[in-house]
């Protein structure tokens, strides 16, 4: 006699997608409709995003200074996308962050970001030159 298997399921969707770590730069550009805004969007298409915990104070950071721009309903626009924005917020090991920012002479908000790339063992994206130089230099020698 063969019996029926059933299985229930949660509701959200399970996260296979590949992790990338963003930082400030990358999501402003999408929530805050900046020129590079494609480029970003394209780039994030179909991955998993991690940050740092520190990501809410940056963005709310941004949406301040557009607020001197006088980008009211772009502001309002982005402050909601970033609420609704699938991200994986993270706490970083302190220490460790503070012996890479000196180790890389980046700072410590950097740090965080980097960190979290060789904690995941993910690609991390920015616009940030420096930041981007320093990754490029850990997440490479990181095996």
């Amino acid at each position: 006699m063969s019996r029926e298997l059933f299985v229930a399921e949660p509701v959200t969707a399970y996260d296979t997608l590949p992790p990338i770590v963003v930082d400030c730069s990358v999501l402003a550009a999408i929530l805050f409709q900046e020129p590079s805004h494609d480029e970003a969007l394209k780039l994030l298409c179909g991955k998993s995003l991690h940050a740092p915990n520190l990501i809410d104070h940056e963005i709310v950071s941004v949406a301040v200074k557009k607020a001197a721009a006088n980008a009211a309903t772009t502001i309002e626009r982005g402050l909601e996308g970033f609420r609704k924005l699938r991200l994986a917020r993270h706490h970083i090991n302190h220490s460790a962050q503070f012996e890479l920012a000196l180790r890389e002479n980046i700072t410590a908000y950097d740090a965080a970001y980097l960190h979290l790339a060789v904690s995941l063992n993910a690609p991390l994206a920015t616009y940030d030159r420096v930041l981007a130089s320093a990754a490029r230099e850990v997440l490479s020698s990181n095996e």
